[in-house]
């Protein structure tokens, strides 16, 4: 007899079955089907939530429709061994292609090749959002041959006090952008006591953002202002001149130099996913949630919080 897949309503049943806490053999036993069949059922096409019948069938209908063709180079033993790591041990790409080749030297397996099977759907019920913590290495589309922004000062030149927090008034700032043509807004991180401070802005355009860094810094010590090399920046030296300090800017394509500021928006994007409208956020609504970050507890703050720390050195300055 051939093999013939589960019907929506046998799914069904199949759920229904589990909710009670029926076991796996008995299920089988009432749907006259193969244990090992309800095993695989439940296993490869599960949600996020469990069991669901009409998810497992759309997830079963999407798998049979899969090209085979893009799987080439992916024997039986090898397809499992990846289904594995991915789903049930929780391993990256990098370290599954650096495993299998240590433990069988003559096949070939690439994290590059699995990031792009994940990402175009190829492997079954493995997706992007919930198998992988990196999305592989970021691909720069370089648009021209130069960059809007030549500065004058760099991050690798900070002096001490700047690299080494001495100092309330050393800001790190980027823009927080959502979907496009949806605005954004300015942000800004004091390197000592971990401020953010911020303004919204319904463009990228370099006036615009010039215009909100002075808003959003306005009444605040400035020692200096370091800044992302976008465009946006560009009437930086308008801007030192209207801050009366200097400006610096991190290298192209390495953000880590401003982690601070990439902290900071991180954790901004909890209330501000990406793809957000920003034209719909009032500068009071983002100046809540900046104010409700600042009133957490910092451990290398000895936790005390970012509030504390900047205003009571502006208190004794």
């Amino acid at each position: 007899m051939s093999y013939q897949h589960l019907t929506l309503e046998e799914r069904y049943c199949l759920a229904e079955f589990r909710e009670k806490g029926l076991s796996i053999r008995a299920i089988a036993r009432m749907l006259k089907r193969s244990p090992s069949t309800i095993s695989r059922e439940l296993r490869r096409n599960r949600g996020k939530r469990g069991y669901h019948p009409y998810g497992a069938y759309s997830k079963a209908k999407h798998r049979r429709r899969m090209p085979r063709r893009l799987l080439k180079g992916f024997e039986a033993e090898k397809l499992e061994y990846v289904m594995r790591a991915l789903s049930e041990w929780h391993w990256s790409p990098e370290q599954i292609a650096g495993r299998w080749r240590k433990e069988h030297p003559d096949s070939v397996l690439s994290c590059s090749t699995l990031y792009r099977h994940i990402k175009r759907g190829l492997l079954p019920g493995i997706s992007a959002k919930e198998h992988l913590r990196r999305r592989g290495r970021r691909r720069v589309k370089r648009r021209a041959n130069y960059n809007t922004i030549h500065p004058e000062r760099i991050i690798p030149e900070w002096p001490e006090e700047i690299r080494k927090r001495e100092r309330i008034g050393d800001w790190e700032g980027d823009t927080l952008c959502g979907g496009e043509g949806k605005g954004g807004a300015v942000t800004l991180v004091d390197r000592k006591s971990g401020l953010i401070c911020g303004w919204v802005v319904h463009s990228r355009q370099a006036r615009e953002t010039r215009n909100a860094i002075v808003e959003a810094l306005k009444d605040k010590p400035i020692k200096s202002l370091s800044l992302d090399n976008g465009s946006e920046f560009a009437e930086f030296r308008e801007l030192e001149e209207q801050l009366k300090a200097p400006i610096f800017f991190a290298e192209p394509h390495k953000p880590w130099q401003r982690g601070c500021n990439e902290n900071a928006n991180g954790l901004l994007r909890y209330f501000f996913p990406r793809g957000c409208n920003f034209l719909d956020v009032s500068q009071a609504e983002f100046e809540r949630v900046l104010d409700l970050i600042n009133h957490r507890p910092r451990k290398r703050l000895g936790w005390r919080t970012p509030f504390e720390v900047f205003f009571e050195a502006v208190a004794l300055a």
